[in-house]
Protein backbone atom coordinates (compact mmCIF):
# COMPACT_ATOMS: atom_id res chain seq x y z
CA UNK A 1 0.00 0.00 0.00
CA UNK A 2 0.87 3.20 -0.89
CA UNK A 3 1.80 6.17 2.25
CA UNK A 4 -1.02 7.23 4.10
CA UNK A 5 -0.22 8.84 6.94
CA UNK A 6 -2.18 10.66 10.29
CA UNK A 7 -3.41 13.92 10.29
CA UNK A 8 -3.96 16.59 12.61
CA UNK A 9 -7.91 16.74 14.77
CA UNK A 10 -9.06 19.39 12.05
CA UNK A 11 -9.40 16.36 9.27
CA UNK A 12 -11.23 13.14 9.11
CA UNK A 13 -8.81 11.08 7.15
CA UNK A 14 -7.34 7.78 8.82
CA UNK A 15 -5.49 4.34 8.34
CA UNK A 16 -7.63 1.57 8.89
CA UNK A 17 -6.17 -0.56 11.78
CA UNK A 18 -5.27 -3.18 9.18
CA UNK A 19 -2.91 -0.89 7.64
CA UNK A 20 -1.55 0.90 10.74
CA UNK A 21 1.77 -1.06 10.80
CA UNK A 22 2.47 0.03 6.94
CA UNK A 23 1.52 2.97 7.74
CA UNK A 24 3.59 4.27 11.09
CA UNK A 25 6.03 2.56 9.06
CA UNK A 26 5.98 4.88 6.11
CA UNK A 27 5.56 7.84 8.66
CA UNK A 28 9.09 6.63 10.59
CA UNK A 29 10.89 5.80 7.33
CA UNK A 30 9.63 9.34 5.83
CA UNK A 31 11.78 11.21 8.74
CA UNK A 32 14.21 8.70 9.79
CA UNK A 33 16.15 7.32 6.33
CA UNK A 34 18.00 9.69 4.03
CA UNK A 35 21.25 9.18 5.70
CA UNK A 36 24.32 6.64 4.68
CA UNK A 37 25.26 3.69 6.11
CA UNK A 38 27.77 1.77 7.98
CA UNK A 39 29.99 0.56 4.99
CA UNK A 40 29.05 0.81 0.84
CA UNK A 41 27.88 -2.19 -1.19
CA UNK A 42 27.82 -2.42 -4.54
CA UNK A 43 25.31 -4.43 -6.23
CA UNK A 44 26.69 -7.83 -4.97
CA UNK A 45 26.25 -6.65 -1.81
CA UNK A 46 30.21 -6.29 -1.16
CA UNK A 47 32.37 -3.08 0.35
CA UNK A 48 33.99 -0.07 -1.68
CA UNK A 49 36.07 1.72 -0.90
CA UNK A 50 35.59 4.81 1.71
CA UNK A 51 36.44 7.04 -1.69
CA UNK A 52 33.71 6.48 -3.20
CA UNK A 53 31.45 8.12 -0.71
CA UNK A 54 32.81 11.06 -1.94
CA UNK A 55 33.36 11.57 1.71
CA UNK A 56 33.66 10.38 5.14
CA UNK A 57 30.48 11.43 7.38
CA UNK A 58 30.47 9.29 10.83
CA UNK A 59 27.43 10.94 11.68
CA UNK A 60 25.25 9.87 8.92
CA UNK A 61 26.25 6.01 9.14
CA UNK A 62 25.74 5.81 12.84
CA UNK A 63 22.23 7.21 11.91
CA UNK A 64 21.15 4.42 9.44
CA UNK A 65 22.97 1.67 11.16
CA UNK A 66 20.37 2.65 14.02
CA UNK A 67 17.68 2.12 11.46
CA UNK A 68 18.43 -1.23 10.87
CA UNK A 69 19.38 -2.18 14.91
CA UNK A 70 15.98 -1.04 15.39
CA UNK A 71 14.46 -4.25 13.30
CA UNK A 72 14.58 -3.79 10.10
CA UNK A 73 16.27 -5.86 7.61
CA UNK A 74 18.03 -3.36 5.35
CA UNK A 75 18.40 0.41 4.21
CA UNK A 76 20.01 2.10 1.15
CA UNK A 77 20.52 5.22 1.78
CA UNK A 78 21.91 8.94 -0.37
CA UNK A 79 22.47 12.71 0.55
CA UNK A 80 23.42 14.54 -1.46
CA UNK A 81 24.25 18.46 -0.03
CA UNK A 82 26.75 21.48 -0.40
CA UNK A 83 29.20 18.35 1.05
CA UNK A 84 29.02 16.32 -2.06
CA UNK A 85 26.98 13.10 -2.15
CA UNK A 86 27.02 10.33 0.31
CA UNK A 87 25.84 6.75 -0.34
CA UNK A 88 25.47 3.71 1.66
CA UNK A 89 23.47 0.62 3.00
CA UNK A 90 23.18 -1.58 6.19
CA UNK A 91 21.71 -4.59 7.30
CA UNK A 92 21.07 -7.35 5.39
CA UNK A 93 19.84 -7.79 1.74
CA UNK A 94 17.98 -10.79 2.08
CA UNK A 95 17.11 -13.38 5.20
CA UNK A 96 19.99 -15.71 5.72
CA UNK A 97 22.86 -13.99 3.86
CA UNK A 98 25.28 -11.76 5.02
CA UNK A 99 25.68 -9.37 1.96
CA UNK A 100 24.57 -5.65 2.88
CA UNK A 101 21.79 -3.94 0.52
CA UNK A 102 23.06 -2.79 -2.89
CA UNK A 103 24.23 0.78 -2.60
CA UNK A 104 21.81 1.70 -5.51
CA UNK A 105 19.58 -1.13 -5.88
CA UNK A 106 15.98 -1.19 -7.41
CA UNK A 107 13.39 -1.15 -4.61
CA UNK A 108 9.39 -0.12 -4.47
CA UNK A 109 8.38 3.38 -3.76
CA UNK A 110 4.93 3.36 -2.75
CA UNK A 111 3.34 6.74 -2.40
CA UNK A 112 6.78 8.41 -3.60
CA UNK A 113 4.96 7.72 -6.76
CA UNK A 114 2.84 10.55 -6.32
CA UNK A 115 4.71 13.51 -6.54
CA UNK A 116 6.14 12.00 -10.06
CA UNK A 117 2.28 11.62 -11.12
CA UNK A 118 1.54 14.78 -9.97
CA UNK A 119 4.24 16.50 -12.34
CA UNK A 120 3.44 15.21 -15.32
CA UNK A 121 -0.31 16.42 -15.00
CA UNK A 122 1.15 19.57 -13.93
CA UNK A 123 3.11 19.43 -17.50
CA UNK A 124 0.06 18.91 -19.13
CA UNK A 125 -1.45 21.91 -17.69
CA UNK A 126 1.04 24.00 -18.43
CA UNK A 127 0.77 22.42 -22.38
CA UNK A 128 -2.70 23.78 -22.57
CA UNK A 129 -4.16 19.74 -22.23
CA UNK A 130 -6.18 19.99 -18.89
CA UNK A 131 -7.24 22.61 -16.80
CA UNK A 132 -6.47 22.55 -12.98
CA UNK A 133 -9.38 24.10 -11.73
CA UNK A 134 -11.47 22.26 -14.28
CA UNK A 135 -14.33 19.60 -13.71
CA UNK A 136 -12.81 15.67 -13.75
CA UNK A 137 -16.17 14.89 -15.18
CA UNK A 138 -15.26 17.13 -18.38
CA UNK A 139 -12.39 14.51 -19.22
CA UNK A 140 -13.64 11.24 -17.66
CA UNK A 141 -17.28 11.52 -17.91
CA UNK A 142 -18.31 7.62 -17.71
CA UNK A 143 -17.62 7.91 -13.68
CA UNK A 144 -20.55 10.62 -13.58
CA UNK A 145 -18.64 12.39 -10.92
CA UNK A 146 -19.96 14.91 -9.10
CA UNK A 147 -18.79 18.07 -10.83
CA UNK A 148 -17.68 20.35 -8.46
CA UNK A 149 -14.41 17.99 -8.31
CA UNK A 150 -11.66 19.23 -10.09
CA UNK A 151 -8.42 18.20 -10.84
CA UNK A 152 -6.70 20.37 -8.51
CA UNK A 153 -8.68 18.43 -5.65
CA UNK A 154 -7.20 15.19 -6.95
CA UNK A 155 -3.84 16.03 -7.12
CA UNK A 156 -4.39 17.35 -3.35
CA UNK A 157 -6.47 15.13 -1.30
CA UNK A 158 -9.79 17.47 -1.08
CA UNK A 159 -12.08 15.46 -3.67
CA UNK A 160 -14.02 13.57 -0.51
CA UNK A 161 -13.81 10.67 -2.61
CA UNK A 162 -13.76 7.35 -0.80
CA UNK A 163 -10.33 5.54 -0.35
CA UNK A 164 -10.55 2.31 -1.70
CA UNK A 165 -7.77 0.63 0.15
CA UNK A 166 -10.31 1.12 3.18
CA UNK A 167 -11.62 3.49 5.40
CA UNK A 168 -12.55 4.33 8.98
CA UNK A 169 -16.07 4.43 9.59
CA UNK A 170 -17.67 7.56 12.11
CA UNK A 171 -17.76 5.29 15.11
CA UNK A 172 -14.01 4.23 14.65
CA UNK A 173 -14.88 0.29 13.39
CA UNK A 174 -12.56 -0.33 10.15
CA UNK A 175 -14.84 -0.62 6.69
CA UNK A 176 -12.50 -2.94 4.63
CA UNK A 177 -11.23 -1.98 1.02
CA UNK A 178 -9.43 -4.12 -1.52
CA UNK A 179 -7.55 -6.44 0.64
CA UNK A 180 -4.58 -3.91 1.55
CA UNK A 181 -2.87 -5.93 4.36
CA UNK A 182 -2.75 -9.27 7.07
CA UNK A 183 -3.45 -12.89 5.17
CA UNK A 184 -5.71 -11.39 2.64
CA UNK A 185 -3.58 -9.75 1.27
CA UNK A 186 -0.65 -12.06 1.38
CA UNK A 187 -3.36 -14.92 -0.16
CA UNK A 188 -4.10 -11.79 -3.14
CA UNK A 189 -0.60 -9.88 -3.78
CA UNK A 190 -0.31 -11.21 -7.55
CA UNK A 191 -3.96 -10.42 -8.42
CA UNK A 192 -4.03 -7.96 -11.27
CA UNK A 193 -6.67 -4.74 -10.71
CA UNK A 194 -7.52 -2.46 -13.48
CA UNK A 195 -7.76 1.12 -12.76
CA UNK A 196 -11.39 1.55 -13.66
CA UNK A 197 -11.71 -1.34 -11.49
CA UNK A 198 -10.44 0.45 -8.16
CA UNK A 199 -12.18 3.90 -9.31
CA UNK A 200 -15.64 2.28 -9.34
CA UNK A 201 -14.93 0.82 -5.96
CA UNK A 202 -14.03 3.73 -4.49
CA UNK A 203 -16.90 5.76 -6.18
CA UNK A 204 -19.37 2.56 -4.64
CA UNK A 205 -19.02 3.79 -1.08
CA UNK A 206 -20.11 7.29 0.22
CA UNK A 207 -18.02 10.17 -0.33
CA UNK A 208 -16.09 11.46 3.01
CA UNK A 209 -17.21 15.09 2.87
CA UNK A 210 -18.71 17.40 -0.05
CA UNK A 211 -15.86 18.52 -2.56
CA UNK A 212 -13.28 20.86 -1.52
CA UNK A 213 -14.73 21.20 2.33
CA UNK A 214 -12.09 19.08 3.63
CA UNK A 215 -8.61 16.92 3.43
CA UNK A 216 -8.13 12.93 3.27
CA UNK A 217 -5.57 10.89 2.05
CA UNK A 218 -6.65 8.66 -0.58
CA UNK A 219 -5.28 6.60 -3.52
CA UNK A 220 -8.65 6.56 -5.76
CA UNK A 221 -7.33 10.15 -6.30
CA UNK A 222 -4.23 9.77 -7.78
CA UNK A 223 -5.70 6.23 -9.73
CA UNK A 224 -8.49 8.73 -11.30
CA UNK A 225 -5.48 11.22 -12.42
CA UNK A 226 -4.03 8.11 -14.21
CA UNK A 227 -6.88 7.26 -16.40
CA UNK A 228 -7.06 11.23 -16.69
CA UNK A 229 -3.61 11.59 -17.62
CA UNK A 230 -4.48 8.76 -20.18
CA UNK A 231 -7.83 10.18 -21.27
CA UNK A 232 -6.01 13.48 -22.47
CA UNK A 233 -2.78 12.24 -24.08
CA UNK A 234 -4.32 8.93 -25.85
CA UNK A 235 -1.29 7.26 -24.28
CA UNK A 236 -0.77 4.92 -21.60
CA UNK A 237 0.65 6.64 -18.22
CA UNK A 238 4.09 4.74 -18.60
CA UNK A 239 4.76 5.97 -21.93
CA UNK A 240 3.95 9.44 -20.95
CA UNK A 241 6.31 9.14 -18.11
CA UNK A 242 9.01 7.94 -19.92
CA UNK A 243 8.24 10.61 -22.79
CA UNK A 244 8.16 13.55 -20.41
CA UNK A 245 10.24 12.67 -17.32
CA UNK A 246 12.09 9.43 -17.16
CA UNK A 247 14.13 9.76 -20.37
CA UNK A 248 15.26 13.39 -20.23
CA UNK A 249 16.14 12.92 -16.90
CA UNK A 250 17.92 9.79 -17.85
CA UNK A 251 16.23 7.51 -15.42
CA UNK A 252 17.36 4.15 -16.30
CA UNK A 253 16.08 2.36 -13.05
CA UNK A 254 13.04 3.88 -12.64
CA UNK A 255 9.42 1.83 -14.51
CA UNK A 256 5.83 1.90 -13.72
CA UNK A 257 5.43 -1.98 -13.83
CA UNK A 258 1.98 -2.25 -14.63
CA UNK A 259 0.71 -5.94 -13.05
CA UNK A 260 4.00 -7.57 -13.51
CA UNK A 261 5.51 -9.06 -10.20
CA UNK A 262 8.87 -8.82 -11.18
CA UNK A 263 11.51 -6.61 -9.28
CA UNK A 264 14.42 -5.67 -11.96
CA UNK A 265 18.56 -6.53 -10.34
CA UNK A 266 19.91 -5.72 -8.55
CA UNK A 267 17.68 -5.15 -5.60
CA UNK A 268 17.25 -5.75 -1.57
CA UNK A 269 14.72 -8.26 -0.52
CA UNK A 270 11.28 -7.27 0.95
CA UNK A 271 9.49 -9.25 3.37
CA UNK A 272 5.90 -9.75 5.03
CA UNK A 273 4.67 -10.46 8.16
CA UNK A 274 1.33 -11.75 9.20
CA UNK A 275 -0.93 -14.69 11.10
CA UNK A 276 -2.66 -16.85 9.80
CA UNK A 277 -5.99 -18.56 10.51
CA UNK A 278 -4.85 -20.48 13.33
CA UNK A 279 -3.06 -17.15 14.57
CA UNK A 280 0.38 -18.75 13.93
CA UNK A 281 2.87 -15.84 12.46
CA UNK A 282 4.09 -16.60 9.15
CA UNK A 283 6.90 -14.33 7.46
CA UNK A 284 6.76 -14.46 3.33
CA UNK A 285 9.55 -13.16 0.86
CA UNK A 286 6.78 -10.37 -1.06
CA UNK A 287 9.81 -8.80 -3.33
CA UNK A 288 7.75 -10.50 -5.99
CA UNK A 289 3.93 -8.95 -5.92
CA UNK A 290 1.74 -7.41 -8.19
CA UNK A 291 1.74 -3.62 -7.25
CA UNK A 292 -1.68 -2.82 -9.64
CA UNK A 293 -3.53 -2.50 -6.42
CA UNK A 294 -2.19 1.49 -6.23
CA UNK A 295 -2.11 2.39 -10.15
CA UNK A 296 -0.32 5.61 -9.88
CA UNK A 297 -0.80 6.04 -6.67
CA UNK A 298 2.13 3.68 -5.18
CA UNK A 299 3.15 1.36 -7.90
CA UNK A 300 6.28 2.55 -9.16
CA UNK A 301 9.85 1.06 -9.40
CA UNK A 302 13.17 3.13 -8.41
CA UNK A 303 16.54 3.68 -6.99
CA UNK A 304 18.19 6.40 -4.66
CA UNK A 305 19.79 8.01 -7.43
CA UNK A 306 16.81 8.50 -9.96
CA UNK A 307 14.72 9.52 -6.54
CA UNK A 308 17.58 12.25 -6.03
CA UNK A 309 17.77 13.25 -9.60
CA UNK A 310 13.92 13.43 -10.05
CA UNK A 311 12.99 15.45 -6.62
CA UNK A 312 16.09 18.10 -7.55
CA UNK A 313 15.01 18.98 -10.97
CA UNK A 314 11.52 19.17 -9.74
CA UNK A 315 12.47 21.53 -7.10
CA UNK A 316 15.11 23.14 -8.70
CA UNK A 317 12.66 24.28 -11.21
CA UNK A 318 13.21 22.16 -14.32
CA UNK A 319 10.17 20.32 -14.46
CA UNK A 320 7.65 22.45 -13.95
CA UNK A 321 6.66 26.59 -14.73
CA UNK A 322 7.31 28.49 -11.69
CA UNK A 323 3.96 29.21 -11.27
CA UNK A 324 2.84 25.62 -11.22
CA UNK A 325 5.45 24.64 -8.84
CA UNK A 326 4.53 27.38 -7.05
CA UNK A 327 0.54 26.03 -6.83
CA UNK A 328 2.28 22.60 -5.92
CA UNK A 329 3.66 24.03 -2.72
CA UNK A 330 0.62 25.62 -1.90
CA UNK A 331 -0.58 23.47 1.27
CA UNK A 332 -4.12 23.01 1.49
CA UNK A 333 -5.12 24.54 4.97
CA UNK A 334 -7.46 21.60 6.41
CA UNK A 335 -4.28 19.35 5.61
CA UNK A 336 -2.49 19.85 8.77
CA UNK A 337 -0.52 16.23 9.36
CA UNK A 338 2.56 15.68 12.45
CA UNK A 339 4.96 16.59 9.47
CA UNK A 340 3.68 18.71 7.46
CA UNK A 341 0.56 20.09 5.01
CA UNK A 342 -0.18 18.80 1.82
CA UNK A 343 0.14 20.78 -1.45
CA UNK A 344 0.04 18.96 -4.72
CA UNK A 345 1.84 15.57 -4.57
CA UNK A 346 4.01 17.01 -2.21
CA UNK A 347 4.33 17.67 1.80
CA UNK A 348 5.36 21.05 2.94
CA UNK A 349 6.65 21.40 6.33
CA UNK A 350 8.32 23.94 8.14
CA UNK A 351 11.12 22.04 10.47
CA UNK A 352 11.59 24.51 12.74
CA UNK A 353 14.55 27.91 13.06
CA UNK A 354 17.89 25.83 12.57
CA UNK A 355 15.89 23.66 9.83
CA UNK A 356 13.87 25.54 7.48
CA UNK A 357 11.28 23.83 4.88
CA UNK A 358 11.36 20.66 3.27
CA UNK A 359 9.38 19.19 1.19
CA UNK A 360 8.74 15.23 0.33
CA UNK A 361 6.47 12.60 -0.20
CA UNK A 362 7.65 9.16 1.21
CA UNK A 363 5.71 6.00 0.78
CA UNK A 364 5.58 1.91 2.01
CA UNK A 365 3.91 -0.91 0.24
CA UNK A 366 1.48 -3.05 1.46
CA UNK A 367 4.24 -5.75 1.97
CA UNK A 368 8.22 -5.49 2.41
CA UNK A 369 9.52 -1.79 1.72
CA UNK A 370 9.34 1.85 2.28
CA UNK A 371 10.81 4.56 0.31
CA UNK A 372 12.20 8.20 1.79
CA UNK A 373 11.96 11.16 -0.55
CA UNK A 374 12.84 14.43 0.59
CA UNK A 375 14.64 18.14 -0.52
CA UNK A 376 15.27 21.42 0.43
CA UNK A 377 13.09 23.75 -1.87
CA UNK A 378 15.90 25.03 -3.62
CA UNK A 379 16.85 21.20 -5.02
CA UNK A 380 20.06 21.74 -3.66
CA UNK A 381 19.42 19.20 -0.50
CA UNK A 382 18.20 15.68 -1.13
CA UNK A 383 18.06 12.49 0.76
CA UNK A 384 16.47 9.33 -0.38
CA UNK A 385 16.26 5.87 1.08
CA UNK A 386 15.12 2.35 0.64
CA UNK A 387 13.87 0.60 4.40
CA UNK A 388 13.09 -3.14 3.80
CA UNK A 389 11.03 -5.38 6.22
CA UNK A 390 12.60 -8.57 7.50
CA UNK A 391 11.44 -11.44 10.22
CA UNK A 392 11.21 -8.93 12.56
CA UNK A 393 8.13 -6.25 13.79
CA UNK A 394 10.09 -3.37 15.23
CA UNK A 395 8.85 -0.98 17.71
CA UNK A 396 8.23 1.80 16.34
CA UNK A 397 7.18 4.00 19.26
CA UNK A 398 10.10 3.43 21.09
CA UNK A 399 13.16 2.66 18.81
CA UNK A 400 12.44 5.28 16.34
CA UNK A 401 11.59 8.55 17.54
CA UNK A 402 15.80 9.64 18.31
CA UNK A 403 17.19 8.27 15.22
CA UNK A 404 14.47 9.98 13.54
CA UNK A 405 15.58 13.54 15.06
CA UNK A 406 19.00 12.89 14.94
CA UNK A 407 19.01 12.07 11.12
CA UNK A 408 17.17 15.06 11.02
CA UNK A 409 19.51 17.21 12.88
CA UNK A 410 22.36 16.08 11.02
CA UNK A 411 20.96 15.99 7.14
CA UNK A 412 18.84 19.15 7.79
CA UNK A 413 19.36 21.38 10.46
CA UNK A 414 23.60 21.27 10.26
CA UNK A 415 23.98 18.73 13.27
CA UNK A 416 22.14 21.69 15.47
CA UNK A 417 20.75 19.80 18.72
CA UNK A 418 17.75 20.53 18.86
CA UNK A 419 16.38 21.65 15.53
CA UNK A 420 14.76 17.82 14.64
CA UNK A 421 12.80 17.96 17.66
CA UNK A 422 10.98 21.41 16.90
CA UNK A 423 9.65 19.97 13.87
CA UNK A 424 6.10 21.32 13.32
CA UNK A 425 3.15 21.38 10.19
CA UNK A 426 3.71 24.21 8.55
CA UNK A 427 1.19 26.82 8.49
Amino acid sequence: MSESLPTAKNTRARTPRAFRRVAVTALAAALLAGAAAPALATADGKATPKAAAGQDRPELQKAIQAIADAGFLGVQARVNDERGEWVGSAGQRKLGANAKPPANGRFRIGSSTKPFVATLVLQLVADGKIGLDAPVADYLPAFKLDRRINVRMLLQHTSGLYAYTGEFRPDGSVEPGIPAGGKEWADARFKTYQPEELVRFGLSRPARFEPGTSWSYSNTNYTLAQLLIEKVTGHSIAEEMKRRILGPLKLRGTVLPGASPELPQPHPHGYFRYQDAAGQWKVIDVTRQNPSMTAAAGDMISTTKDLQTFFSALNGGKLVPANLLAEMRKPHPKSATPFGNYGLGIYVQDMGPNCGTVLHHSGATAGGYVSVLYGTPDGKKTLTASITFGDAAPDLDQAFPEARDNLLKQVFCDGQAGSANEAKPAQ
